[in-house]
């Protein structure tokens, strides 16, 4: 995940830069074209158009030639000095290149001024740029914020080995929450140290291949829906799906049976966002309606707060439209002799607890637009396995039913556009939530939020 979220960042830099090259070229020519800076003798210059042919191979060579000179390779330990270096470097090249297509193509620099200025300026701007970033980046490391927790899973010399091998920057992106001694076929240590860490990566290091004590323990990853990164300085060999990182130069094989990192994941989390604030926005007329007809309908708040389990496990108050009445969670035992469902989740028809205002907004699905906010703060998606309670979460019986928990929850599912309440075997439950994670794709939660309209807007198996 790391080495594919380098990948991903070196491509918004190149992006980013690219921008950052054309606007001050653009500027340079406005200061020298307005006479407000001066590098020559000459009274005027050209207009900017005769300048396009310029700009067209700054912006996309320019970050190119300073990538060739490793400008975006390990920022977080490069000093100021080594960065001036190569973009000095890649300025030398970028010259060439453009006094190549100026001769070859007999392309006219209309001014030389211009050239000088954008030499002196873009280095600049590009420093300011990259040492602010590196800032802003290392001092959110340092708050703790964003460190991924991992486990260290295998041989203890080995275990030692990898994790004395951490550079700098890299301890401070990710903490190992715990270190679990693997030597046995027991894969009991593993999957507690996964189920109490709330962990999404194990990383396995042994010092010689055990092919029965590894090929457990990527199972035991596996059944729990979290990543298996191996150590693989010692081997070489042909695993099914296998991916291939770099973790502190180490080369790693990663099993993964959730979608990797990429741009349509980037995008499916800033849709999620944005779309849900606009939501909050459009429907907060709609919002104070339903609290305040909560609020005269039935005596308690009109938001109702429970603990559910996120991606990897790990709890966060989920928020709804309250549509039961206020001791709905101490009369739970009373019922479970009429629960409907099989497994762990408890569903109740015609459940007595449900106020008839609640029970209008449950079969529209009204009771559940505040998970727009939990969408806002990245606890949910639009479009997810959905969140059960954490108490519900503890009683799994299967390890692969965890494997769910995988991917960030979501306000819709297959199990929403399928059946919903309809659905009473919690296995055909688990197995539409891992049949959306094996599948995954923006097209496909376009397709899930299309049908979600009409189930919502009929009620269609809602009860």
């Amino acid at each position: 995940m790391l080495a594919r979220k380098q990948e991903i960042n070196l491509q918004l830099n190149e992006v980013v830069d690219a921008a950052i090259l054309g606007v001050t070229f653009w500027l340079c020519h406005w200061l020298r074209f307005n006479g407000i800076l001066k590098l020559d003798s000459s009274p005027e210059i050209p207009e900017f158009k005769y300048f396009v042919w310029v700009l067209a191979v700054i912006v996309p060579i320019g970050p190119f030639l300073m990538e060739l000179q490793g400008y975006y390779h390990y920022p977080l330990e490069k000093t100021v000095l080594r960065s001036v270096t190569q973009i000095a470097r890649a300025g030398i090249w970028l010259l060439v290149v453009v006094a190549a297509c100026s001769f070859f193509l007999k392309l006219e620099i209309p001014s030389r001024s211009v050239i000088l200025l954008f030499a002196l300026v873009a280095p600049a701007t590009l420093i300011a740029k990259e040492r602010l970033l590196i800032a802003i980046h290392k001092r959110t490391l340092k708050s703790g914020g964003v460190r991924e927790r991992i486990l260290l899973v295998g041989e203890p010399a080995k275990m030692a080995e990898v994790e004395d091998s951490f550079t700098e920057s890299l301890r401070l992106e990710v903490i190992v929450v715990a270190r679990v001694p693997l030597t046995t076929e027991d894969m009991t240590p593993l999957v507690a140290a996964v189920h109490e860490h709330s962990v999404g990566r194990v990383l396995l290091a042994f010092s010689r291949i055990e092919l029965n004590v590894v090929q457990k323990a990527i199972e035991a990853c596996e059944l729990e829906g979290v990543e298996a990164w191996l150590c693989a300085d010692f081997i070489r060999t042909s695993i099914a799906r296998p991916t291939y990182e770099l973790l502190a130069s180490r080369p790693m094989l990663v099993f993964r049976t959730t979608p990797d990192i990429s741009w349509a994941l980037l995008v499916k989390g800033a849709l999620d966002r944005t779309l849900a604030a606009l939501g909050l926005l459009l429907l907060s007329p709609l919002l104070l309606v339903i609290a305040a007809a909560i609020k005269l309908t039935s005596p308690g708040p009109a938001i109702f707060t429970q603990k559910r389990a996120g991606r990897h496990g790990r709890p966060f108050t989920m928020y709804k439209f309250r549509s039961m009445n206020t001791n709905a969670e101490m009369q739970r035992a009373e019922l479970i002799a009429f629960n409907v469902m099989s497994g762990p989740v408890f569903k109740v028809e015609s459940d007595p607890r449900v106020t008839p205002f609640g029970r209008f907004i449950r079969k529209t699905s009204l009771d559940e637009l505040p998970q727009l906010l939990n969408v806002v703060r990245g606890d949910m998606s639009l479009v997810g396995p959905r969140p059960l309670p954490v108490y519900e979460v503890e009683q799994f019986e299967s390890a692969s039913h965890r494997r769910r928990l995988s991917m960030r929850p979501g306000l819709t599912c297959l199990w929403q556009v399928r059946g919903r309440n309809s659905v009473t075997d919690f296995a055909d439950w688990v197995r539409m939530d891992l049949e959306y994670i094996d599948n995954w794709s923006l097209a496909l939660d376009l397709w899930i939020l299309l049908r979600t309209v009409p189930v919502v807007l009929f009620g269609l198996g809602a009860k």
